[in-house]
Order: C-alpha cells, then structure tokens, then sequence
C-alpha cells in the first residue's frame, strides 16, 4: 500500500527552531522525526511514499532523495500555495488504489498493518485513527442556570476525549470530494464526506502516540526516545 505523508506545514507552535528548519526535520532522539516514520513504514513493508511538501520542502526533498539509502521508492508533490491538510492530496499521482494517509510530524507505535487490514474488512470509504488524551482547561470553569445563578465551579479541570491521530486510510474516492488548487483541511473533508451520507469508520489502536508539533509533546518524545529507542524502532519486518 501506498503511503502519502504531509509535510508541507510551517510549524508555527514550533518557532523558532522552524524558522530555518522544517518541522518533519527536527530531530527526536538521533533523528528526524520524519526518518523515524519512514523507517517504521518500511517495518510494515510499506515502501512506495509520497511525500507532501511546500515550506522549505527543497530541504525535505534534499535530505531524503528518492528513498535509495532507504530501501523505499519516495517522490514528492509541491505544492505553490497553502491547500490545508487535504488539499495537497489531490496533487499526488498514482492514487488508484487505498492509500495511507498521515501527518509527517507524528511519533507513534500504531500497527500499520493492523489499521489498514481493519479497513479492508469494513469496506468503508475512510478511516481515522484515534487516540485518548487528557485535556486540561487553564481556568475555573463556572457553569449557570437559565436564572444566573451557579450551578458549579470546577478549577482548572482535566477531561478525557478522543481526538484524531493524523493517521488515516483512504480509498481513492475520496480524492472526489477535494477540489483541485483550493484549501481544504481533513476534518473538513472528513465531514464534507459524512455530509455526502459516506460512512466514516473511526480505529482506536493501542498504541503509543505523541504530535510533536506540540512544545510539550516535542520535549516529551525527545526524553522518552532516548530511554525506549527500541519500541519506536523494531528492526522487524512487519513488527507487533
């Protein structure tokens, strides 16, 4: 299966370690978070990438070439203008088949196989992987009555939700319900396709998950790399 990776953002929650550097080539641990992806996609034997690029994307393509010392078949899409997370999808040749989707700035231990064999077997059109994170709000939460009078005060208090994990699997219709050369975010076209009546399956892994583009997950995946570089790097074909 084909895996497409979106690396064209600015990484503006990063500066200014992006101002020269873009953010799927920062390093956690000993390497680009980027290479780190790459080397466990190969894992799965998925080696055919394309690679979505636009900000400082002439140093991505530099840096990883057509994918020789990897083993892998890597090619690239530019695009010229900002198009979202959805957008450059469109630009990327070859799509005829289902294809794994996902954000170049991720450090998981998703099974790959395990996602793209759960998609398989449902038939749906898309599929998003999901984690569970803690959210907490920085502030006292007061809720009210109809009248204005108190009904509770919480301070600073935490929740669990799911939210996306910037991996999905998509079938080549999708591409259908992105327009050429415009914007479009992914949970724009997730919706846009629930809108169409299309069924959208959700894949809650068990796994390790961490977006990087975050200032305190980027620190916490550069102190857990160097404890565990193992778990995140398995030199076994297919891995468990």
């Amino acid at each position: 299966m084909k895996a497409v990776i979106l690396a064209g953002g600015k990484g503006r929650r990063l500066a200014p370690y992006t101002t020269t550097l873009p953010k799927p080539l920062l390093p956690v641990g000993e390497m680009p978070i980027l290479e780190i992806l790459l080397v466990q996609l190969k894992s799965f034997g998925i080696r055919d990438i394309s690679i979505c690029v636009g900000y400082l994307g002439s140093l991505i393509q530099a840096y990883f070439g057509k994918g020789d010392r990897y083993g892998m078949n890597i090619d690239y899409s530019f695009e010229s203008q900002p198009l979202g997370t959805a957008g450059p999808l469109k630009l990327v040749e070859g799509l005829s088949e289902p294809f794994l989707a996902m954000n170049g700035d991720l450090l998981t231990t998703i099974n790959f196989r395990h996602l793209i064999q759960y998609h398989l077997q449902h038939g749906q059109k898309a599929t998003i992987s999901l984690a569970e994170r803690n959210v907490k709000i920085d502030f006292g939460v007061v809720e009210y009555g109809q009248d204005g009078s108190l009904l509770d005060y919480r301070e600073k208090p935490e929740t669990r939700v799911f939210v996306s994990m910037g991996v999905y699997v998509f079938d080549p219709a999708v591409l259908n319900f992105i327009e050429r050369g415009t914007k479009l975010d992914l949970p724009d076209l997730i919706l846009k396709m629930k809108g169409a009546g299309e069924v959208v399956k959700t894949y809650i892994p068990a796994c390790r998950w961490l977006d990087i583009g975050r200032p305190e997950d980027y620190e916490e995946a550069n102190r857990i790399m160097d404890k565990e570089k193992h778990v995140f790097l398995r030199d076994v074909v297919g891995g468990v």
